[in-house]
């Protein structure tokens, strides 16, 4: 039932009008919630609700970000000990990648062979050992402070880059991040900057974006024909009222309304459009085909996506969890995502971060697991105009503590921002009116620049 007036701008105590009564239900007849993201991507932004002519003209640079929450094991990655004592040591023997000199853990065959397009930063302190905290800590490269949260790299990225195609500038695929202290999202500068969030697993046959999908020709036309409606409330709006904001179309229900009905978009998701061979290269899995789908997405348009994955608090039986299921994964995943980007010729202009929450105890627990360890940790990067086939920072002998080339929060935060081509020095104002510094303290990483 709809509750339409073309009259006025009353509204309830939520300061919603039955005009937008009529707006959001236009959009969700199927349950939809594209209208709500666009119109918080309307209200209260300065910034313009498209690309629009004069506005700065960034670097064509685009990012994936894999976030690996829990914590991944430096030690049992990247960063392996293998002259270790067996309780720091582990149960993983190394293998030699074509970085010269630079061996990784044994399960992780397809990417040592990748080495060329990624470098390594075994330098990685983060500072942190305290989950939900350090979800915030990693994609803001700011402490976390109750009082002002920082928004994460893809909102500043879709602050700055706007829509492209029709596309959403940021998207999140799967769940894994914790909000408890503000990971992941728009902070201060408006849940408008928000990512447009995936939950499904797309390596299921059932796989599908609600907001994307009318399941039959029904739904549509009564898609349709709600739009229609509002399009008749709209121009009689425009004809009664001389105010700038009804006379003009709402940008952000057109957009919803071209999206929903955008073949482009529904192809964007559709990995369908894959052949047999390329999903059994990425590995079918929820991680593996969320690599896939984060390719397809920078393809069309989408300029920052963070592949979520989940299981890497490895408190008992870190090992067994490794070897059976996370390693195998992000190995073929990982190193399929690299080859292909290189192939498609889009690495150039697509950066790839991967890391997680901080690392884990370099000693062995009596469950056979890890516990969190804040002084030592690992990431990596390549291209997007990164040097590959660096090898930054070292920890010491027993992965306790970097002593060589130390890399923050922080100093990612400014390396990935000047991979984007978005000046440090960048200000904004929180809501308050403050301003607000990019990247105040961090620095890029001189080897990888």
């Amino acid at each position: 039932m709809f509750d339409v007036s073309i009259g006025g701008n009353s509204s309830n105590c939520r300061g919603v009008s039955r005009r937008d009564v009529l707006r959001v239900g236009g959009l969700s007849a199927l349950g939809l919630t594209l209208a709500n993201f666009f119109r918080a991507q309307a209200v209260g932004s300065d910034a313009p609700v498209a690309n629009a002519p004069g506005s700065p003209n960034r670097r064509a640079m685009n990012c994936i970000l894999m976030w690996m929450q829990g914590g991944p094991s430096h030690i049992d990655t990247f960063d392996p000990k293998p002259d270790a004592p067996a309780e720091i040591r582990g149960d993983f023997t190394t293998i030699q990648t074509r970085q010269p000199g630079v061996r990784i853990v044994e399960h992780f065959p397809m990417l040592a062979q990748q080495f060329d397009k990624l470098s390594l930063i075994r330098g990685h302190d983060p500072q942190n050992g305290s989950h939900g905290v350090a979800d915030h800590i990693m994609m803001t490269g700011h402490r976390f402070n109750p009082a002002l949260p920082f928004p994460c790299f893809g909102s500043v990225v879709a602050k700055e880059r706007g829509y492209k195609d029709g596309m959403f500038p940021f998207v999140q695929l799967g769940r894994a991040i914790d909000r408890r202290f503000n990971g992941g999202i728009g902070g201060f500068l408006g849940d408008q900057y928000n990512p447009f969030e995936v939950h499904d697993d797309p390596s299921s046959a059932a796989f599908r974006v609600r907001d994307l999908s009318i399941p039959d020709e029904n739904d549509r036309r009564r898609l349709e024909r709600r739009y229609t409606m509002l399009q008749e409330v709209d121009r009689y709006q425009r004809e009664m009222e001389s105010n700038q904001t009804v006379q003009a179309r709402d940008a952000f229900y057109e957009r919803a309304h071209a999206l929903i009905t955008s073949p482009a978009a529904k192809r964007a998701f559709d990995l369908s459009q894959e052949s047999d061979r390329v999903r059994d290269n990425y590995g079918r899995n929820s991680l593996g085909q969320s690599c896939l789908l984060a390719r397809r997405l920078i393809e069309s348009g989408v300029h920052f996506v963070t592949i979520t994955d989940g299981g890497w608090d490895t408190h008992v039986q870190n090992f067994r969890s490794l070897k059976d299921r996370l390693l195998p994964r992000l190995d073929r995943g990982y190193a399929a995502l690299l080859q292909d980007l290189s192939d498609r010729g889009m690495l150039e202009n697509t950066l790839v971060v991967w890391f997680g929450d901080f690392g884990r105890t370099p000693v062995v627990n009596p469950s056979a697991g890890r516990d969190h360890w804040s002084t030592a940790g690992v990431a990596t990067m390549g291209g997007g105009g990164i040097r590959m086939g660096q090898t930054v920072g070292a920890t010491n002998a027993r992965a306790e503590v970097v002593v060589d080339t130390p890399v923050r929060p922080q100093d990612l935060a400014a390396t990935i921002y000047h991979a984007l081509g978005i000046p440090l020095n960048t200000w904004y104002r929180a809501q308050d009116g403050r301003p607000i510094e990019l990247v105040p303290t961090g620095r890029p990483v001189r080897q990888l620049i």
